[in-house]
């Protein structure tokens, strides 16, 4: 009498393939993708650069530029410092003494630092992020209706009063009034090669992005909006750009 055999499926030969073929496979399909982020990470956190400086690279544009940001932070610190003195001290008190938050953030040339803004999550706001669905497209996260934003929060984001305290940045050299809106080490470890090219310029409190409808910009069309910046950065652009910004800060279009 014959005696019948079980069909031999691909899954059944591969598994009783040489132990040596699976692994191989595996290296191979999971590791290189796993490696290029890694390394482009690895990169901004020892602070070496992404980039090259790019956009207006004339010593007299740098040089008027600086002498802006340094007259134009000042008068802007001694404007809002009332308001930025009440915000911090409500803070102080909802937030039981962590009114500000810190996060590493990518400036100029992909170069990390520690950039301040008012507190505006919950305190554990980074341990809930998984709770928290991302409504945006690429690398960056982002939720309309974030559980994690506090009520005071959400009035401070309207308003961009929660970015005030940046103006000590700019003071310091390490933003501009103008330019790209620096992201999270972590975000911009995930750009491709040609997103990355805005990092060429020194990061800003407001930019094209910032006066086009913020978070309702797709991320791509964001990206490109601030290459488009790089290839017209002048004076003139940064002026141009600085007087559209109170009209969106007070409608507060695309601010969450």
């Amino acid at each position: 009498m014959a005696t019948a055999t079980a069909e031999r499926t691909p899954v059944d030969m591969l598994s009783n393939a040489p132990s040596k073929v699976a692994p191989v496979i595996h290296r191979r399909i999971r590791k290189a993708p796993e490696r290029l982020i890694s390394l482009a990470e690895q990169r901004l956190q020892q602070g070496r650069p992404l980039v090259r400086p790019d956009g207006n690279v004339s010593l007299g544009y740098r040089a008027a530029k600086r002498a802006f940001d340094i007259v134009g932070s000042l008068g802007l610190l001694i404007a809002f410092g009332p308001v930025m003195l009440g915000v911090f001290l409500v803070l102080l008190v909802t937030t039981r003494g962590k009114p500000l938050f810190s996060q590493q953030r990518s400036g100029y040339c992909g170069r990390p630092f520690r950039m301040l803004k008012f507190r505006t999550m919950a305190i554990d706001a980074d341990r809930r992020q998984h709770e928290v669905a991302n409504e945006k497209d690429g690398p960056i996260f982002k939720n309309r209706r974030d559980p994690r934003i506090t009520r005071l929060g959400k009035l401070l984001r309207k308003s961009s009063l929660d970015e005030t305290p940046q103006l000590l940045h700019v003071l310091l050299g390490q933003m501009s009034l103008v330019g790209p809106r620096p992201l999270p080490v972590r975000e911009t470890a995930g750009f491709q090669p040609w997103q990355r090219q805005r990092l060429a310029v020194k990061p800003g409190l407001t930019c094209l992005w910032q006066v086009s409808g913020r978070s309702e910009i797709g991320f791509e069309d964001w990206m490109r909006l601030d290459l488009g910046y790089l290839r017209k950065q002048s004076m003139k652009t940064d002026l141009e750009l600085l007087l559209r910004t109170p009209a969106c800060v007070i409608f507060g279009r695309g601010a969450y």
